[in-house]
């Protein structure tokens, strides 16, 4: 299954993203540059964190409008997997692959630390290779992680299943105190509708292998790999 992680002026969760894919999931794995159109034939894509165009404007406002991005809209109409990390998220949330906004973190302090989130949904591309209710230990570091939306769209995401991750205690509450930024209804990752596009604030490149301290991240990318393996096996 080939990956191609994108990269922005300002992405510094690129290469992370990239090291994770190939050395420790053992796939194909490229770089492709903000100013191009071509996703050269990926199977995958990830949209990184990082700080895209310097964070100008608002978060993701400017990388929505990099030619690379029109080609993602279009990879992700068709059905292709498109996972958003961070400013990933916000990017893709800024470019309509997914519903809401990303905001200012309650409290205006950036936050970088190990979070527990509980897997919500695990009929995705990227958690089935995880347990629903199970809670995975995933650093955050973020300025702009509180999730909102309106009140017909978060009944929507609750209707449908979609949202996938949310903070909470190691054990398994989803408490006010275990939510690290104000987020609506301790929103942590949201899927489109076609579960085919997750947009997640922690990032699982930095815990991706034991060696960090924590491998819970790695489940997410296993799970995209295990789709490319099911999808091989029924041809």
């Amino acid at each position: 299954m080939k990956f191609g992680v994108l990269v922005f002026p300002g992405s510094n969760c690129d290469h992370d993203a990239y090291w994770t894919l190939k050395n420790v999931a053992h796939q194909p794995a490229t770089f492709l540059w903000h100013e191009s159109h071509d996703l050269e034939n990926c199977d995958a894509i990830i949209v990184p964190g990082g700080f895209a165009y310097g964070d100008y404007l608002r978060t993701g406002a400017i990388a929505k409008f990099s030619p690379v991005m029109e080609s993602v809209k279009k990879f992700a109409a068709s059905g292709g997997l498109v996972l958003g990390i961070c400013n990933g998220f916000q990017i893709i949330a800024e470019s309509g692959l997914l519903p809401g906004a990303l905001m200012r973190n309650a409290g205006l302090k950036y936050v970088c630390k190990n979070a527990d989130v509980r897997v919500e949904a695990t009929d995705t591309p990227f958690t089935n290779a995880c347990k629903e209710g199970e809670v995975l230990t995933i650093p955050i570091g973020h300025m702009d992680g509180n999730y909102y939306c309106d009140d017909a769209t978060l009944a929507e995401l609750e209707r449908t299943n979609r949202v996938v991750f949310r903070y909470c205690t190691p054990d398994g509450r989803v408490t006010p105190e275990a939510n690290p930024n104000g987020s609506l209804e301790n929103i942590a990752g949201i899927c489109n509708e076609g579960r085919n596009v997750l947009g997640m604030m922690p990032h699982p490149e930095r815990s991706g292998e034991a060696i960090l301290g924590c491998a819970d991240g790695f489940k997410i990318f296993q799970s995209m790999v295990n789709v490319g393996v099911n999808a091989l096996a029924a041809r």
